[in-house]
């Protein structure tokens, strides 16, 4: 498996499981409805963590534009790689986000809240503030950047025994910071299934929301690229 399969193998993996969880506990009539943040959160902790441990080996497990950007700007990963690592991660997220439609269908065809359709692909504020909501997304992801850059320091890559403290550590985002925003804090984890609820045919589904997409997208750079830059000034 070369680098590129690794990063798409693995970034539908993290969605597959990531937004699986969220159909779970959101749309009507699964075993998991209404099981809370605390079960989305634990759910896309796991999928990090099996994400990380499958692709390690062979790509470093970024998985995660905001991770390539940061890791090249920190001097661990080469530039011209980082294009070809997010279209790989950015086809990945698509791909998990329509295999988890296939596993719900029944259930959004069950489900006539639009917004909770919406949901299950990608992430819409509690409080819908730009500036506030992009702040939140760049707090959040330089936590997650700077923890990543420490714990692979010196390495250059991921290693497979690093998945659990990765996975922990998204899990306490989740937990902590994901409240305002849902926690994109990946742009390929955001953008990537919100193009697969714009395509797919999905009943009773609103629009994508598109006015919004810019800012899980954003944020999650930004954030990258702060940690990094703070990391080399540590």
């Amino acid at each position: 498996m070369n680098a590129l399969l690794a990063e798409f193998i693995g970034t539908a993996f993290i969605i597959l499981l990531g937004d699986g969880v969220v159909a779970n506990v959101i749309l009507q009539k699964t075993k998991g409805h209404n099981g809370g943040l605390i079960v989305i959160a634990f759910g896309w902790a796991i999928a990090v963590f099996g994400a990380v441990y499958i692709a390690a080996p062979y790509s470093g497990a970024h998985l995660n534009p905001a991770v390539t950007i940061a890791l090249a700007f920190a001097g661990k990963f080469e530039w011209s790689l980082v294009a070809p690592y997010m279209l790989a991660q950015l086809a990945g997220a698509f791909t998990g986000a329509v295999l988890v439609w296939i596993t719900y269908r029944q259930h959004f065809t069950a489900t006539d809240d639009a917004d909770a359709k919406m949901a299950v692909f990608c992430t819409s504020p509690a409080i819908r503030n730009p500036f506030n909501n992009l702040v939140t997304e760049i707090i959040a992801t330089f936590a997650l950047i700077l923890g990543v850059l420490y714990i692979v320091a010196p390495a250059t890559s991921l290693g497979a025994l690093d998945a659990l403290p990765v996975a922990l550590l998204v899990l306490g985002i989740g937990l902590s910071l994901g409240g305002p925003t849902g926690y994109a804090i990946n742009p390929a984890r955001d953008l990537g299934p919100r193009i697969a609820h714009f395509i797919l045919p999905i009943a009773g589904k609103r629009d994508s929301d598109w006015s919004y997409s810019w800012i899980p997208v954003a944020g999650p750079i930004i954030g990258a690229i702060l940690a990094a830059i703070t990391f080399k000034l540590l």
